[in-house]
């Protein structure tokens, strides 16, 4: 798949970067028999190095109305090569409608063209064992929709101002966890060590996260910030990372400033790492819930570009002239 870029190369977010040589991506995930997870100079596992999802764009968070009664453990490899594949015709054929090509930029058939889904699973959540995401509480149903990440959340507008857009639109973040999942380009993500920090980087809105390790407490509660306040440490050969302190706009799968999200990636394979997020917020969901996606590991050929995205971005200005123009028609 043909990946977009724009400008120059990005300067690493941290100076003690610790490079290693990497193979080329595997999409198996499995971990190897007898595998074991390299390490750092200084211990650590190691999990520095450049990483893509690309092939995981498509696949569902929850599982399909279509797979009623079926779990995650009883679906055969056979049977996802024909869900993927059937996944993969019937994109394949809304891209080729007119109308769906001319409703995006860039031009689609720039991103999609040669476009194979090679999902490894059927759909995301691993739990709870239905697949779905549990149901909310009576509060988080009653609780005003404000501000959020994109656009699509207030797709009727009004457009009065800039700030009636959503922070994706704007440039500014596509928020944690939407930052690390497919987005059909710009799919890649860097992660980097020391001894007491991790920083993981997101080529698309060029974001980055430092993220602690010397057991330091939250910040304050009061203080809250797009991304969160992360904090991390080791569990094994499991980096866990715990993220709080959400500003209600960016707060993850619709829930609250309440919300703690608790990531894990652990190497499975010399290229493969599994990634997997848990949110717990007892005022939006009536129980914890998790889903895994695996991060293939890429060469440094394929490394991070600068993004180019910004506020002034033409997408803004076309919006808010769309909607004077329609009032305009209107009276």
């Amino acid at each position: 798949m043909n990946r977009i870029q724009a400008g120059s190369l990005s300067v690493g977010v941290l100076s003690f970067v610790v490079a290693s040589t990497l193979a080329t991506a595997q999409t198996d995930t499995t971990q190897t028999s007898g595998f074991q997870a390299p390490r750092t100079s200084w211990g650590d596992p190691d999990l520095a190095g450049i990483y893509s999802n690309d092939d995981e764009t498509g696949t569902p968070m929850e599982r399909p109305a279509e797979f009623e009664g079926l779990t995650l453990q009883t679906i055969t490899p056979e049977k996802i090569a024909e869900i993927v594949a059937e996944r993969d015709r019937r994109f394949k054929a809304q891209v080729d409608s007119e109308a769906w090509r001319r409703s995006i930029s860039p031009p689609p058939h720039l991103i999609f063209d040669t476009f194979d889904r090679k999902n490894n699973r059927p759909w995301l959540i691993t739990d709870p064992e239905d697949g779905k995401i549990p149901a909310r509480t009576t509060e988080a149903d009653a609780r005003p929709r404000t501000g959020g990440v994109s656009t699509n959340q207030n797709s009727r507008g009004p457009f009065n101002s800039y700030t009636d857009m959503g922070l994706y639109d704007r440039c500014i973040t596509r928020g944690i966890p939407n930052s690390m999942m497919p987005a059909g380009y710009g799919s890649r993500y860097e992660i980097v060590q020391s001894p007491d920090t991790v920083a993981i980087r997101y080529e698309m809105i060029h974001e980055a996260r430092v993220i602690p390790l010397d057991r330091r407490p939250h910040i304050a509660s009061n203080l809250k910030q797009y991304l969160g306040d992360a904090r991390g440490y080791w569990d094994g050969n499991t980096l866990v990372v715990e993220t709080t302190n959400f500003r209600a706009e960016t707060a993850p799968q619709r829930s609250s400033e309440n919300v703690k999200m608790i990531e894990r990636f652990t190497r499975t394979a010399a290229n493969n790492v599994e990634w997997t997020v848990t949110f717990e917020d007892p005022t939006t969901w009536v129980r914890p819930w998790t889903y895994s996606m695996p991060l293939a590991q890429v060469d440094y050929t394929q490394r991070i570009y600068e993004y180019a995205c910004h506020e002034g971005n033409l997408a803004m200005r076309n919006i808010l002239s769309g909607a004077r123009a329609a009032e305009a028609a209107a009276r």
